[in-house]
């Protein structure tokens, strides 16, 4: 039964990775007016999402997420408290509507949808919560790629307007809401782009891996600071050895979740970007 469920759960998140439209976060301008732009940490950590937020990995190792390496770093910056909601196989739909396929398996409980659950945190620990992390909408589009041919599916479209309009029209204000205070932002919302596990199978793949990752960067605009862990996870040359070095694809599960390894780069990445 375990091993049936392990190969439930490597399937659930598939990351795509997000090109270079965030290359000028390399230059020293843009991280002063990233940084001028934040809050800070606070007393309290919220990471939400899917598997990757979750921490996942087909070992079972369910506590060496990016989130738990960034807490333990955020401690050092006066954290004194960590929930993470994240649910692994969720889709920006099942944020929003609950129905998480992996509910059973989350680390913070709570009743209702994620982004619900989420709010309700935010509001009763109203200026205190600063960072939220998110990764999501990776699963939104799992379905319409085809590993075996390198093609995608005919809903590739509608999906990706799908998960655009559940990001820009509901998750991300209603996150941004729920940390405004007396008409201020009171934290920082950091959105994870994502690296592509597939990209050594599927290099002819890179242009739709681009489009979902421009649309993610377009939809951040505005409410929340995009976090690259494309680049730091090996960029867009294939062969890609980092993808066998921080992800487990080349082990005997072939699973598409970061390694322990992976996600500490991860969680450097949140820090680097945070300046904190």
């Amino acid at each position: 039964m375990l091993k049936g469920m392990v190969k439930l759960l490597f399937r659930i998140a598939a990351p795509v990775f997000l090109v270079s439209s965030l290359f000028f976060l390399s230059m020293p301008s843009a991280f002063a007016a990233i940084h001028a732009s934040l809050v800070g940490p606070k007393s309290h950590y919220l990471a939400v999402g899917d598997s990757l937020a979750y921490g996942y990995q087909p070992n079972l190792n369910l506590t060496h997420g990016y989130a738990d390496d960034f807490y333990a770093n955020l401690k050092s910056h006066g954290a004194t408290s960590y929930a993470n909601m994240a649910c692994p196989g969720e889709t920006t739909t099942s944020m929003i509507n609950g129905g998480c396929s992996f509910s059973v398996l989350r680390k913070f409980p709570y009743i209702g949808s994620q982004l619900d659950a989420a709010v309700l945190y935010l509001e009763l620990n109203a200026g205190n919560v600063s960072p939220v992390t998110l990764d999501i909408g990776a699963n939104d589009m799992l379905h319409d790629i085809n590993t075996s041919t390198c093609t995608i599916s005919s809903t590739w479209n509608s999906d990706l307007a799908t998960m655009d309009t559940n990001l820009r029209q509901v998750i991300l204000p209603k996150l941004t809401a729920a940390m405004t205070v007396n008409g201020r932002r009171s934290g920082d919302l950091l959105l994870m782009n994502y690296y592509d596990p597939y990209q050594n199978i599927c290099p002819t793949m890179v242009s739709y891996a681009q489009v979902i990752n421009q649309h993610l960067a377009a939809d951040a605009s505005g409410y929340a600071t995009v976090v690259d862990v494309f680049t730091p996870l090996g960029g867009a040359a294939t062969p890609n050895s980092n993808i066998c070095n921080y992800t487990w694809m080349c082990s005997l599960f072939k699973d598409i979740h970061a390694t322990s390894t992976g996600y500490s780069v991860i969680a450097n990445a949140f820090e680097q970007t945070a300046g904190y």
